[in-house]
């Protein structure tokens, strides 16, 4: 019964069921899905439009929500029991087998990343597709002013962290054979802005450290005594 109510939802959607799971398993694994990241995201985000409801149907039931910004076209899956921006908190507890799991420097990159969007979207330095350029020099600015932290001393691990804030799909980044932080830009998405929550943010303005927990520690714990992280610790994001 399942296998016939499924073919004919993707009969309406004009997909194959090879396109159909090809989305999911790509929306599963990765988390998200922007329109402009590449070529690949642009065919699985056109099929996402024809078959939304359909994709939403099927996740329901495993406790995750999606997140579909049609101005920005990104599409962003949430854990169950995670705060997603604009809807209703889940009253269920959860126990993060699905949580994104980041390093205390990861962290503190997307927590300056969210401060330095928000300031140039005050100042209107935002590009059509809601992007905002931001040099590799002032995210490590940023980091020392802020938290008092740094990016790591070696290059390759510097883009080792550009290069998981880009799996995420918060930042895009030229510049990959660059010798020296100079030369390395940064495109930060507006993806950001559902990734920190606003309270965090002003948090982090209002000179406080924001929480920055592992999963099973204290919920009072500032700063962590591993570096094993979820953005989404304790049900919540950061």
């Amino acid at each position: 019964m399942i296998e016939q109510a499924l073919e004919e939802a993707l009969a309406e959607c004009r997909l194959t069921r090879g396109e159909f799971s090809e989305l999911l398993v790509r929306l599963l694994d990765y988390g998200v899905i922007c329109r402009d990241e590449s070529q690949v995201e642009t065919v699985l985000y056109d099929r996402f439009q024809r078959c939304e409801q359909l994709i939403r149907e099927w996740l329901a039931p495993l406790g995750l929500r999606l997140q579909h910004d049609s101005r920005f076209q990104f599409i962003r899956i949430y854990p169950p029991g995670a705060e997603v921006p604009g809807m209703p908190d889940q009253e269920e507890p959860h126990h993060g087998g699905f949580r994104a799991r980041l390093t205390q420097q990861e962290v503190a990159a997307i927590l300056v990343l969210r401060v330095e969007y928000d300031k140039a979207l005050r100042e209107g330095q935002v590009d059509d597709n809601g992007c905002v350029a931001l040099s590799l020099e002032a995210l490590e600015l940023g980091l020392r002013n802020l938290l008092k932290m740094s990016l790591p001393d070696k290059m390759a691990e510097r883009k080792g962290l550009l290069k998981k804030l880009r799996q995420l799909r918060l930042i895009q980044f030229t510049g990959e054979e660059a010798e020296s932080m100079a030369e390395i830009w940064l495109r930060v998405r507006p993806t950001i802005s559902h990734f920190v929550s606003e309270s965090t943010l002003q948090q982090l303005l209002g000179g406080q450290t924001p929480e920055l927990e592992a999963e099973e520690t204290e919920p009072e714990r500032i700063t962590p005594e591993n570096e094993d992280h979820s953005l989404f610790a304790s049900g919540e994001s950061l």
